[in-house]
């Protein structure tokens, strides 16, 4: 009896092994190839599934999700004989898990060497500095390749990149020669527009200042010219006004004639012929003793003509008696012996500044003059 019971615990235990075998739970975005007798019969898919124990078994499993593979390193030699290490990742899919099992022994290893190869076909058409520019061109033609070579195997290559492409350390080296140089070119373009741009501002400033200058300068001068004319236009009615005649005239001349040795610059000067004119017109205005022996004595012969001709009464003179007449005179000299004085040291000052020997000699003169 116990050895009947031991019989139905060991047949119980055999049976839950054998159902347990026979079942297979696949998880989500797995794949299980199921083969009978050493061949292929199916794949299982993502969930509860049934197989013969002992007659069906689990060859491979895929992970159906997109995966990343990175490759080693390898050297690629360019167009123009320069070797460089290109290291690419790859993301893939497996959508045929069959084929995936079947059509190749190892596709990691497969996609590895097909990789290698088209690069060494693509960077060998390209010098190293496209090779370095053309990192989109050459990622579309590897996944071109892939696809086309990986179609069959069950495998798809979504995409293809390239991690890093190191050239040798002389063409490092000198790369960084060639950017520092470009930088600095770079820099002293950009500081030489900055001065352009600065001498050009400055330029404009300076123009704009010298034309505001000049239109201040020439408003000026004209409203001084205008103030000028102004003046002279004045002076010029109001002599007209006072029916100033040439005696009076003259005597203003020579009132003037000693203000031109004022200056501390006039060490030369020249007195105008119109001198002795003046000084005679004034001598015959005042009946000086230049014109007291003709003039005095023929005057009174000649105004009863004039007036028994023309009807006009004549013209009121000066007598010595006449303070007023005395007043002239006495101006009159004194402004002759002004201009004389001034000549003289106008002459004096203009030797000593020559450093000529005579410069005694003129002073003395000046001053008894």
């Amino acid at each position: 009896m116990f050895g009947f019971e031991v019989f139905l615990i060991v047949i119980a235990i055999l049976a839950v092994l054998a159902v347990m075998s026979t079942v297979r739970i696949v998880p989500q975005a797995r794949a299980y190839n199921i083969e009978r007798f050493g061949r292929f019969l199916r794949t299982l898919q993502p969930g509860l599934n049934f197989i013969i124990p002992g007659v069906d078994r689990v060859n491979t499993k895929f992970d159906l999700r997109e995966q990343v593979f990175s490759s080693r390193p390898q050297p690629v030699i360019t167009e123009d004989n320069l070797v460089v290490n290109i290291d690419t990742v790859l993301y893939y899919q497996i959508t045929e898990p069959k084929a995936a099992a079947y059509e190749v022994a190892n596709y990691l290893q497969a996609i590895d060497q097909l990789t290698v190869t088209t690069l060494r076909n693509v960077i060998g058409g390209m010098d190293l500095e496209r090779t370095l520019t053309s990192r989109e061109e050459i990622n579309t033609r590897l996944r071109g390749v892939l696809d086309d070579a990986t179609g069959k195997w069950g495998i798809r290559a979504n995409r293809v990149e390239i991690k890093a492409i190191d050239p040798p350390p002389s063409i490092k080296e000198a790369m960084e020669k060639q950017m520092r140089a470009e930088r600095d070119k770079r820099a002293v373009v950009l500081h030489a527009e900055g001065e352009r741009q600065s001498r050009i501002l400055t330029a404009e400033g300076a123009r704009q200042q010298a034309i505001l200058e000049a239109q201040g300068q020439q408003q000026a001068a004209i409203l001084r010219a205008d103030g000028e004319a102004k003046a002279i236009e004045r002076v010029f009615q109001a002599v007209h006004r006072n029916n100033a005649d040439s005696k009076l005239l003259a005597y203003k001349y020579l009132e003037t004639l000693p203000s031109l040795a004022n200056g501390e610059g006039n060490t030369f000067w020249v007195i105008p012929g119109e001198l002795t004119q003046a000084v005679q017109s004034v001598s015959k205005a005042f009946g000086g003793p230049a014109a007291s022996d003709g003039a005095a004595a023929a005057a009174p012969q000649e105004e009863p003509a004039a007036s028994e001709d023309t009807g006009e009464s004549p013209t009121p003179e000066l007598t010595s008696g006449d303070p007023v007449r005395d007043d002239a005179v006495n101006a009159a000299t004194k402004a002759a012996e002004n201009a004389a004085a001034a000549v003289a040291d106008a002459k004096a000052e203009a030797e000593a500044a020559a450093g000529t020997p005579g410069k005694g000699g003129g002073a003395s003169a000046g001053s008894g003059g």
